[in-house]
């Protein structure tokens, strides 16, 4: 291949550099106003009055809306349980004059500036009516709980129960040998991205609302959009210019409908910026997890019955937390093959903000706890943690707890011994031996910071995990992906235009598309250019989410182009083909058993951590960590690796620093001077990343998806590591350095 496999510039990469990218915060347009978000700040309540008088007297603004001025006041990307604006209205809603967080928005503030809409906003009186909260997953389950919802039919807060069963539990728990049973807590997480929400709305010359925001679905964002607003989806357009970082955090709606609602309302361009701590209280986290887990081996290591409790904390609304807690039920097995197995999972309502998408997407919690298991089983038969993952890993042909055959493609085996063997272990006698580390002390080159005692004794150790996940849409959604591939020239092509509207979150979409394009038409890459993210000028892809743009975008990209070529050939001029992508079937959880064939493909990742601990102040810091990662085909090696070391952070900070405090009604940690992410003194001082291709029969040019991958056994491996270095297990996160010097000191782990 000529451009696929090459480690070309982002064609975007100097703008961003040097500042010349265009995001939605540096637009500024003729005439327009400035908007602020009045946020309920109430964990509970109902809104009974909003008095708007003060507000719209101050000098300069223009409208206050509440939820009187809002069409169709709900919203949601799987279910439309969460209004525009929570208030009193004629419409007649039940539930939509109850707060439910407090980054419930309330009321909208529009003025010639930005400071006369803060002061108006200022001016608002709320009349609010306490309500009795939903404070912890546990409260939430308790038969006499408060209903976050009380409008539902179902009169409980239960989003989602299922249940996995597979094989013959009682038997399972015969044959074992060896049982390990464990509670394991993950915590919620801020997704953190370099640019808080921001946009601006107007109304173009065809009377369209025309909305430039950040987000991950552009055709997603015009349908609420247009239902909110009780318009066509022809009179919206999205469209994305550049975007400050997502990780799932843009999933959900934000500003997107208020801000077209106030543009359509006023006949006025609009612009609306958050702060950073209206963005952490106003958009979606990571859901926080809470598991018990019971599983069986025997003395080979064959794993032979596993029983798994999972809940989840989904906030005030549903989001997508059903379909979170489906994909954490599968990793909570982990990529393992387990003849006997029950896993039983609940996602809940409760008055905190809103969980959903986010790196890892329920992977990351269910992979937590199994291999956590695992380091506890290998313990338990006394065994290296390698040799007792490969008696049990997932192959070609492997049977999932689903009842399914996993698809084709499966390199979790040579993902792990590729792993072991960069990290030093050494196979002999049908096991594996782990490498020895250097004598204690440390030298003098780690950090130095105010906890550090003058000593630095610290401990030293090496621990691993692995993990896998879901690529694309799954549980029998109908997953596609469109793309338009136009041609131009006379007697040869002079170049390509690739109309594609896939989110550009970071991850290298765009150049990898015009790679995968460039390939195709067998041109240069200088002679494909792109027409982007754009809702009028490109055809729905889907979103920047599931590790799936590579991989359905690719293959969209490739049977367009063969299609244009084919009318270049029979003479067309120019050559216009739209192709549409269709991913293989899956299917929906069975009621009871869970049987179905839940996921399109897999991805694989392996991961060692080399960490140093001060027993003393608690602190953990990461010598090293070693990811392998199986991408298929590398369309691009640099982004990829650049991919790998973006989630290596991210789990570090997920694992050892991030601590999202909500309790008593407020966000205690609404601010990154509250809410600790990790800077270049936190991440591991190593880095390496392996990159495997091994080929998937269905990905373009045998590509997987491979975005969310490197996240998922960050925190297992770095909590074995330091195991290995203290001799205590922890079975929780965030790792504060306060945690792990009370758990090194018999406090609570």
């Amino acid at each position: 291949m000529q451009i696929i496999g090459k480690s070309i510039q982002r064609f975007d990469a100097l703008d961003r550099v040097t500042g010349r990218a265009i995001y939605p915060a540096d637009i500024d347009l003729p005439g327009q106003l400035h908007m602020k978000v009045c946020f309920a700040g109430h964990a509970s309540a109902r809104v009974k009055a909003i008095h708007a008088e003060k507000a719209l007297a101050h000098p300069g603004v223009v409208a206050v809306f509440t939820a009187a001025d809002v069409p169709v006041n709900e919203y949601g990307l799987i279910t439309p349980d969460q209004p525009v604006l929570v208030g009193p209205s004629p419409h007649g809603k039940p539930g939509e004059d109850i707060v439910r967080f407090p980054g419930d928005q309330v009321a909208l503030v529009v003025a010639e500036t930005e400071e006369a809409a803060a002061a108006g906003r200022a001016l608002l009186e709320i009349d609010y009516e306490p309500l009795p909260p939903v404070d912890s997953m546990e409260d939430a389950l308790t038969a006499d709980a408060p209903l976050v919802h009380p409008e539902r039919a179902r009169r409980d807060n239960i989003i989602l129960e299922q249940n996995v069963l597979h094989g013959d539990l009682t038997a399972g728990w015969a044959e074992a040998d060896v049982v390990v049973e464990r509670d394991y807590f993950t915590s919620s997480q801020e997704h953190a991205y370099l640019q808080p929400e921001a946009g601006v709305a107007y109304i173009d010359e065809d009377g369209r609302v025309v909305e430039i925001v950040a987000g991950q679905y552009t055709h997603e964002d015009r349908r609420q959009i247009a239902h909110a607003l009780d318009l066509p989806e022809e009179r919206v357009v999205v469209h994305y210019p550049a975007i400050g970082g997502a990780f799932g955090g843009r999933e959900d709606m934000s500003i997107q409908i208020v801000l077209a609602l106030a543009a359509w309302k006023l006949g006025r361009p609009v612009k609306l910026v958050w702060t950073r701590e209206e963005s952490i209280i106003g958009h979606h986290k990571r859901h926080p997890a809470q598991m018990h887990a019971k599983w069986g081996a025997r003395r080979d290591g064959r794993i032979v019955a596993a029983e798994i409790d999972l809940t989840l904390d989904g906030g005030a609304y549903a989001y997508t937390s059903a379909v979170v807690l489906k994909n954490a039920l599968l990793a909570a097995a982990g990529p393992y093959e387990i003849d006997n197995i029950k896993i039983s999972g609940w996602v809940v309502y409760t008055n905190h903000t809103p969980n959903g998408a986010f790196r890892g997407f329920g992977a990351p919690q269910g992979i937590f706890l199994a291999e956590m298991q695992v380091h506890h089983l290998a313990e338990a038969l006394q065994m290296d943690p390698i040799t007792l993952r490969e008696r049990n890993i997932l192959r070609e042909g492997s049977i999932l707890p689903t009842g399914s055959v996993i698809p084709p493609g499966v390199s979790m085996p040579q993902v792990l011994e590729r792993l072991a063997r960069e990290a030093g272990w050494r196979h002999e006698n049908d096991r594996w031996l782990r490498p020895e580390l250097p004598e204690l002390p440390l030298p003098d080159d780690l950090p130095h910071t105010a906890l550090d005692r003058v000593s630095h004794e610290w401990h030293r150790g090496l621990g691993l995990a692995i993990g896998f996940k879901n690529i694309a849409y799954s549980f029998g959604y109908p997953e596609t992906c469109t793309v338009t591939v136009e041609l131009y020239g006379d007697g040869e092509i002079e170049y390509a235009l690739l109309r594609y509207a896939g989110a550009e979150v970071g991850q290298g979409t765009h150049s990898a598309m015009a790679q995968v394009a460039a390939e195709a038409l067998a041109l240069p890459l200088a002679a494909v250019r792109l027409v982007l993210s754009d809702t009028a000028e490109t055809q729905d892809v889907g979103s920047a989410s599931a590790s799936r743009l590579t991989f359905m975008a690719g293959n969209a990209v490739i049977g367009a182009a063969q299609e244009a070529l084919q009318r270049w050939r029979d003479g067309r001029r120019p050559a216009v083909a739209e192709y549409t992508y269709h991913a293989r079937r899956t299917t929906p959880f069975a009621p009871e058993t869970g049987e179905c064939d839940p996921h399109v493909a897999y991805g694989y990742v392996g991961q060692m951590a080399d960490v140093a601990v001060d027993p003393e102040t608690g602190q953990v810091h990461v010598l090293r960590l070693l990811t392998v990662n199986d991408v298929g085909q590398a369309i691009n090696p640099q982004q990829v690796e650049g991919q790998i070391h973006g989630a290596v952070a991210q789990g570090v900070g997920w694992t050892l620093q991030e601590n999202y405090i909500e309790k008593e009604g407020r966000v205690w940690t609404p601010s990154l001077s509250t809410y600790l992410i990790p800077t270049v003194m936190d991440v591991p001082d190593e880095m390496p990343a392996v990159i495997m291709e091994e080929p998937d029969p269905q990905g373009p040019y045998g590509a997987r998806g491979m975005a969310e991958m490197p996240f998922l056994p960050v925190a297992p491996a770095i909590i074995a590591a330091i195991k290995d270095a203290t001799g205590v297990w922890f079975d929780s996160i965030p790792l504060t350095p306060e945690k792990v010097w009370a758990g090194l000191h018999g406090g609570n782990r």
